[in-house]
């Protein structure tokens, strides 16, 4: 039964991205991997041996999330004390991350984990990642997140663009003196 009304046009969903789509299936195959894994280790030696490398892997991460945690505390602190900014600390991260990987049971996040432990392989992801977070920012659409501080912008239909900033008046504010003049 028809009522006259518009059938409801639906927009079309917007494509998903690839992460979107293969990281459910990555970290699936990954825990398959590690249950896997795991089983062998356990059918190679003993179930107990497992229990004592994940246990093992457990404490060794704690620790090097605690030692990561006070470093990158100590630089703050040292920083804010010498009234400057503190340095980039990606090894911290890293270090954090490592720990990370060594806390989660699996024999495969724990090789990843020490891996990240080694200075060698944080300093070449560290200057992986800055690349790559470099290259990302300058192929940044206009518009995007990296326009956000920028000034308003409003478009006239005639095309012409008046530029401005946005004021805010609240109910309780008084100006203090003068307003500055407006500018063409």
């Amino acid at each position: 039964m028809t009522t006259g009304a518009p059938t409801p046009i639906h927009p079309a969903r917007p494509k998903r991205s690839r992460l979107r789509t293969f990281l459910p299936l990555g970290v699936a195959a990954w825990l398959v991997l590690e249950i896997w894994l795991l089983t062998v280790v356990a059918g190679a030696s003993s179930g107990f041996t497992v229990f004592l490398l994940l246990l093992a892997g457990f404490v060794a991460g704690a620790a090097v999330i605690k030692k990561a945690g006070r470093r990158a505390f100590q630089n703050l602190n040292e920083a804010l004390q010498r009234g400057g900014t503190p340095q980039s600390s990606g090894g911290n991260g890293l270090m954090m991350l490592g720990g990370l990987l060594l806390m989660i049971p699996g024999l495969i996040s724990d090789v990843v984990g020490l891996l990240l432990l080694i200075p060698p392989v944080q300093k070449t992801l560290s200057r992986l990642t800055e690349r790559t977070l470099d290259r990302k920012l300058r192929e940044a659409a206009p518009g995007g997140f990296g326009d956000a501080f920028q000034q308003a912008r409003i478009h006239r239909p005639d095309g012409k663009v008046v530029q401005g900033e946005v004021v805010r008046d609240e109910p309780g504010d008084t100006s203090q003196g003068p307003r500055p003049p407006l500018t063409r």
